[in-house]
């Protein structure tokens, strides 16, 4: 997936700094060294490299540290915080309130996913209780307005265009007032995609702009555009007053860095990312929860936010009380695989998760991961209640794997595979033990009923190790004022 190969150079550059005696002035450079020609073989911008590299030496000044600080944390720290900078634009973006009008005009390049895109903006926002309709101001290119018309009733959302008027303003406009009248309360208008250099276009982006006075002006980036993303966005931003950036086709091998680069061309925050060609598969961008998943460091919020999303409400507290006890049956394992495959992407779902790095599931494993999971459901479908639910590893001995392995018609080390596949998840499981579950959008609730011992059974024992042990996470908390602070380092403070 984009940005993969950036996590995990940069996991990489702090591991190895972690792994290093003594931390001292060639560590510390070698490290942002490492980190600066990721981001630069990624295509962010070389001035937004520079500015955090001398940005992060000035916060770490080695020879002003005393003895009983811990270098590595307030290393990692920086770094953390520093990325963040580099995406976060420093102000919030408009955001469309339920039942009362709103007006999103979409912009971007030609072949940079805007027409989907707009598609999966009103869905996303339909699914949350919104009453959204898209209009095709798009008379440049031939098929947009079949398209955008194929997407909305695919995903059974009121649209608007003609095939005749070749103004789009007067499309737009038109749109506009008639899904105002229907109480519409999100009217999304799709212009044509256009170059930097092409000045109509531009002109009647403007246009169409003053003619419906948007709320927000979203800029669509394709995440492969490399270096020209920066020259781009900012060509945008001095037409239209773009609000928000949405990155598409962030399941690619793009680099996708000089997509993110836009955020400072445009001074606007990145809203969504798109990664892949279905509805679903489009994501809230929040910044912390994504650096922490790029380093990573997992993002416990949206994690369990996935959960009460996916998980049958009359299964959630249920599974919740079992995840809270650390139970961990087979038939736990049997429901949770379903949900998992219900979730989208499965490489989405495992980088969500502290510990697991991107790198561990590359674009092009998902199919495999999926048949996997459907293999081992096979096998756990040939097992009796008892065995599903038993907790008694001695229970499941030759003679039952080899019936099972009859059963559904798979070789005895299969079944043994899944079996040491569900020892493995139970230890994982077993860590939750005594963990407080928030309620959907309430991760900070979990931060603030969170001791240190609590928490390190949260986190990866690498990560643990990098902090410096219970006594290293003790410090940290107490310098960072609160565990809701802490949260936020690891993916999990308030939005």
């Amino acid at each position: 997936m984009v940005l993969a190969q950036l996590g995990g150079s940069i996991s990489r550059a702090i591991q190895q700094m972690s792994n290093a005696t003594v931390i001292d002035e060639k560590v510390l450079n070698d490290c942002l060294n490492e980190i600066t020609r990721a981001l630069l073989q990624a295509d962010v911008q070389f001035k937004l490299v520079r500015d955090m590299q001398t940005n992060i030496k000035k916060i770490v000044n080695l020879d002003d540290l005393a003895a009983g600080h811990n270098k590595r944390k307030i290393i990692q720290q920086a770094i953390f915080n520093e990325l963040c900078k580099m995406l976060d634009p420093g102000k919030p973006s408009f955001t469309p309130k339920k039942g009362k009008t709103s007006v999103v005009m979409f912009v971007g390049l030609q072949g940079s996913g805007k027409t989907t895109t707009c598609t999966k903006y009103a869905h996303y926002h339909q699914r949350k209780g919104w009453k959204p309709a898209l209009v095709c101001a798009d008379t440049f290119r031939a098929g947009a307005f079949d398209q955008l018309k194929q997407n909305a009733t695919k995903a059974k959302i009121p649209f608007y265009g003609s095939y005749m008027e070749s103004d789009p303003v007067k499309i737009a406009v038109e749109g506009v007032e008639r899904f105002k009248k229907e109480n519409c309360d999100l009217i999304i208008v799709d212009t044509s995609g256009r170059h930097k250099q092409e000045a109509a276009l531009f002109e009647e982006m403007r246009q169409v702009s003053e003619a419906t006075k948007p709320d927000l002006v979203i800029f669509v980036m394709d995440s492969s555009i490399g270096q020209a993303a920066f020259d781009q966005a900012q060509a945008f931003k001095q037409s239209v007053s773009v609000g928000a950036v949405i990155v598409t086709k962030m399941d690619g091998h793009a680099k996708g860095g000089g997509a993110l680069s836009a955020v400072a061309a445009t001074k606007s925050p990145v809203i969504f990312i798109g990664t892949g060609e279905h509805m679903d598969e489009f994501e809230v961008f929040d910044v912390k929860p994504f650096v922490s998943r790029l380093l990573g460091m997992g993002d416990w919020s949206g994690f369990m936010d996935k959960i009460h999303d996916v998980v049958p409400m009359d299964q959630q507290p249920e599974l919740l009380q079992k995840l809270t006890e650390g139970t961990f049956t087979l038939r736990i394992m049997y429901d949770q695989f379903q949900n998992i495959l219900n979730m989208g992407p499965i490489g989405q779902m495992f980088q969500m998760l502290p510990g697991f790095s991107a790198e561990l599931m590359p674009k092009g494993h998902e199919k495999e991961s999926q048949a996997k999971l459907k293999r081992y459901m096979t096998i756990m479908d040939s097992m009796t209640a008892e065995e599903l639910d038993s907790t008694n590893p001695k229970l499941m001995n030759a003679s039952r794997i080899m019936r099972i392995a009859r059963g559904s018609g798979r070789q005895v080390r299969d079944v043994e595979e899944m079996l040491e596949e569900y020892k493995r998840l139970a230890k994982v499981w077993s860590k939750m033990k005594g963990l407080k579950i928030p309620k959907k959008g309430e991760m900070s609730a979990l931060s603030r009923n969170m001791n240190a011992q609590q928490m390190s059974r949260a986190l990866p024992p690498s990560m643990l190790k990098q902090i410096g042990g219970i006594g290293g996470l003790q410090n940290l908390m107490k310098q960072m004022g609160s565990t809701k602070d802490m949260m936020g380092m690891f993916g999990g403070g308030d939005k």
